[in-house]
């Protein structure tokens, strides 16, 4: 109120730095001062009148949080369905590679009877050979038996 005496705490002098903070020069912070007009100075040095000045954002309107909205939904749902697809696949791969240990598997015991069933078709035809030699006529000294191939 314009003709109220100030109080004594508040002076120009106790405020020095206050008036460039809010935008209000050190003189109309003094002749607000003055005039104890504490009520409007209040006013103007509260944190809303701050904001004020820093430049507030409006606030969005309806229409803009309904699009904002509609976004997030319409980007979940594709994230959804992104990651429903993402699992699938997921799951058929691992399925694929399951599938196909088991079937390297089988391959490899089946290598392995095979293996065993060759060695001992080995062994039975070297007996057959070495029963065979004492009564062969061929020379021995010009065919290789295994043993000398292996030296």
């Amino acid at each position: 109120m314009p003709g109220q005496i100030p109080d004594p705490s508040v002076t120009a002098g106790s405020l020095p730095s206050l008036g460039p903070l809010v935008g209000i020069s050190a003189t109309t912070l003094t002749q607000h001062l003055k005039y104890a007009d504490l009520y409007n100075l209040g006013a103007m040095l509260s944190p809303l009148h701050l904001l004020g000045k820093l430049g507030k954002r409006p606030l969005p309107i309806k229409a803009e949080k309904d699009e904002e909205e509609d976004r997030r939904k319409r980007r979940r749902e594709k994230n959804k369905v992104a990651a429903a697809r993402c699992r699938n696949k997921k799951k058929e791969r691992t399925e694929y590679l399951q599938r196909e240990s088991e079937r390297l598997e089988m391959m490899n015991s089946e290598l392995k009877s095979q293996i065993e069933e060759l060695k001992h078709e080995r062994q039975q035809l070297i007996l057959m050979l070495n029963r065979h030699r004492p009564t062969c006529i061929v020379r021995t000294d010009s065919i290789k038996s295994p043993e000398k191939e292996a030296e």
